[in-house]
């Protein structure tokens, strides 16, 4: 089994004598150390995940003080480009969790570096077009989708600022997809609160010492990805850690681009297709009675299940990490056992949290707003929102166990038919047809994400594991790179 090293982030990654076979059994001391090794490995990413977050949110606190018209603007801003940029980063990147975690096991630790540089060039290349949408992001607001000109002129002001970040951004992706397959998960946490903290410095000194507005919200939110790049990227450089996984920059990495495409692109629609089919959702209460509080409680909504998702998030990522080394070791039973111990995790704190939703949708509300309309109509769709929350913690963690086993083209092709062939219709006919309005369009949601649930579950529970291996033995043996 894979030496987990979550927290001995400076020892040599190595491949210890594998444990006895087992039969995926959860009882025993092999699920309580998987467990425990699950647990360090989430920990670390759910808060590198929330510092992450919290770091944007930082930005929309500073210009929120400038006036109303700057904070809709920048609100706008980065729903714009999360749903043309960040999420499609985030989710193109998740290629290397398969790639790199299961060469990591498969001991050919030289392979690790030139995934990365290939994952930089293929999602440098992908965002291109999508800088594009940024430097024009205001006239596309308002032509396109008729919003506001005032807003839009001041959201396309904060998007064409932000256009250096997409560049840094991927990199940094795939710096931490690198450590992360590694079980390297505390340097990205050090460097993520290190950068939040500066990202609020660098606010209140480009904001309002330096006269910048909005804009230099947008300026430290490019210049905190950058250090936060420079730290990971001189972590790999100098840590012992990473001396047999980075060699440098090499020209295969230049090689065999097209079937990383092949499994970065439905990697990207994946987490993009159930993300922009929440978008959908929101701009859908527009269009209901009392626009303002449909729209406003709707986005808070998302908001609240957004900030909460980061622990489950941490479940998603350290059961890809885990499953894809146990495929690369050759270690068929081992995945599985990593497998149903984070599903027994990840059903536990998914019950938890909703059942704090739920009991706390009376006092919830308060953080976001002092609007007594707003407070009630949250405190009835918060249990909704819980239900769609605890399916949201359970297909996370099989989206993980997809990912590490290398079957993103499945999983997006479902998240296709669940929120766009059942979600997002069932939220119309209930919101606008039987008139539930801003709850009909949740519960659609919540019809998207059980959908999603049982397809999930069942490809995760009639996975051949034994054939997963062998899979991922052919991925790593199969290419033109040099193995040993």
């Amino acid at each position: 089994m894979v030496h987990e090293q979550a927290g001995t982030a400076d020892c040599e990654p190595h491949l210890p004598p594998p444990p006895p076979a087992d039969d995926g059994c959860l009882q025993g001391p092999a699920a309580v150390a998987e467990m425990k090794r699950l647990l360090r490995l989430a920990g670390p990413i759910a808060a590198s995940c929330f510092l992450e977050n919290a770091a944007i949110l930082m930005s929309l606190m500073f210009v929120g003080h400038l006036g109303k018209l700057n904070l809709a603007g920048a609100s706008l801003a980065i729903a714009i480009t999360n749903a043309t940029g960040r999420n499609i980063i985030i989710g193109m990147s998740t290629a290397l969790d398969t790639l790199c975690g299961q060469a990591f096991g498969a001991g050919q630790y030289h392979l690790l570096g030139i995934y990365k540089q290939r994952g930089m060039l293929v999602i440098g290349l992908a965002c291109v077009p999508f800088a594009f949408v940024w430097a024009f992001a205001g006239e596309i607001l308002a032509v396109l989708l008729r919003q506001d000109r005032a807003v839009a002129a001041e959201a396309g002001a904060y998007a064409r600022w932000l256009i250096p970040s997409i560049f840094l951004s991927v990199p940094l992706q795939c710096h931490v997809r690198f450590l992360q397959a590694q079980s390297l998960v505390l340097p990205a946490m050090a460097s993520s609160g290190a950068t939040a903290l500066c990202n609020a410095a660098l606010c209140w000194a480009l904001v309002y010492k330096a006269g910048m507005g909005s804009k230099g919200a947008a300026l430290a939110n490019a210049i905190s990805s950058a250090l936060n790049l420079v730290m990971l990227a001189l972590y790999v450089r100098m840590s012992s850690a990473c001396r047999r996984t980075w060699n440098g920059f090499s020209m295969e990495a230049f090689k065999e681009l097209r079937p990383f495409a092949a499994l970065a692109v439905p990697s990207g629609l994946m987490i993009c297709l159930e993300f922009w089919a929440s978008q959908i959702v929101v701009l859908l209460s527009g269009l209901l009675p009392n626009p303002q509080l449909e729209t406003s409680v709707l986005a808070i909504c998302l908001d609240s299940a957004i900030l909460l998702f980061m622990i489950p998030l941490g479940l998603t990522y350290s059961v890809s990490t885990r499953v894809s080394n146990e495929l690369g070791a050759g270690q068929p039973q081992a995945a599985k056992l990593a497998a149903k111990v984070v599903m027994c995790i990840a059903l536990s704190s998914g019950f938890t949290l909703t059942l704090a939703m739920i009991l706390l949708r009376n006092v919830w509300g308060h953080m976001y707003s002092s609007d007594r309309e707003v407070l009630a109509y949250f405190a009835k769709m918060l249990p909704v929102v819980g239900i769609s929350f605890f399916m949201d913690s359970i297909n996370g963690t099989l989206s993980g166990v997809i990912t590490g086993c290398g079957n993103q083209k499945i999983g997006a092709a479902i998240n296709l038919g669940a929120f766009y062939l059942a979600g997002i219709p069932v939220s119309a006919l209930l919101a606008f047809v039987f008139h539930m309005n801003g709850k009909g369009l949740w519960l659609g949601i919540v019809c998207g994400g059980l959908t999603k649930v049982i397809f999930f579950a069942s490809i995760v529970w009639f996975t051949d594991w034994n054939k997963e291996t062998v899979k991922a033995k052919d991925r790593l043996f199969g290419s033109s790179l040099r193995v040993s």
